[in-house]
């Protein structure tokens, strides 16, 4: 059976290639899929490497079994419903931070929290995304957020591509009848992207080579 791989960040770098196809046996697993590419795209690559996996852009175990035509990305570390999603989005252009806040704008709500993370120290932060899954991840993480919080409203856009020194890269917002709420909510839609959304990031420096910027393990 056929199998679609996608590889990203440091992975993509090492293999040279962001897509593959495997030829693999009826059955076979995510560790089975694994195995293959060590011996192929990712040969050399060291056996201790940090990596999960996902299968129709949901996180997999690798006793996962596979069918024809699955498409099964390999996962690196990440840089880093009560209420209503109003915006769930990856962009490769400008975030509008006040069209941000003004999503979670509702009638309701008594306190609004907008935070953006700006690029800084470096001349640029280049940010890689498997685009289609980051997007459903924000969205199903801003829904659970938004309940466990008690907020009205939640959003969050993230960029990818080249991000310039001071220009975001994140933007936030949660509102909510009070301001803890929506102080908490924001903090954990944020600190839940950073942690579980598929997104990378790459610091550009005056000198030197540009380097991956280490994460963690989204859990799975």
């Amino acid at each position: 059976m056929d199998v679609t791989v996608r590889l990203f960040a440091s992975l993509r770098e090492h293999a040279g290639i962001g897509t593959t196809q495997l030829v693999l046996a009826d059955g076979a697993t995510v560790a089975d899929a694994i195995a293959a590419l060590r011996e192929g795209a990712l040969a050399g690559l060291p056996e201790n490497a940090p990596f999960v996996t996902a299968v129709a852009r949901e996180y997999v175990t690798p006793d996962h079994r596979l069918v024809a035509g699955d498409e099964l990305a390999l996962v690196p570390p990440v840089s880093g419903g009560g209420g209503a999603v109003r915006m769930a989005d990856v962009v490769d252009e400008t975030i509008d931070v006040e069209a941000v806040r003004r999503s979670v704008a509702d009638p309701e709500t008594g306190a609004t929290v907008v935070f953006m993370g700006t690029t800084r120290s470096v001349p640029s932060l280049e940010y890689e995304a498997y685009v289609d899954m980051a997007r459903e991840q924000i969205a199903q993480i801003a829904a659970g957020v938004a309940e466990r919080h008690g907020c009205v409203a939640v959003a969050c856009v993230h960029r990818v591509g080249l991000v310039p020194l001071g220009d975001p890269s994140v933007v936030v917002a949660a509102s909510a009848a009070h301001r803890a709420e929506a102080f908490e909510g924001a903090r954990a839609l944020l600190d839940t992207v950073k942690a579980q959304a598929p997104i990378w990031k790459k610091e550009h420096y005056e000198e030197g080579p540009s380097a991956w910027v280490e994460g963690t393990l989204p859990q799975a």
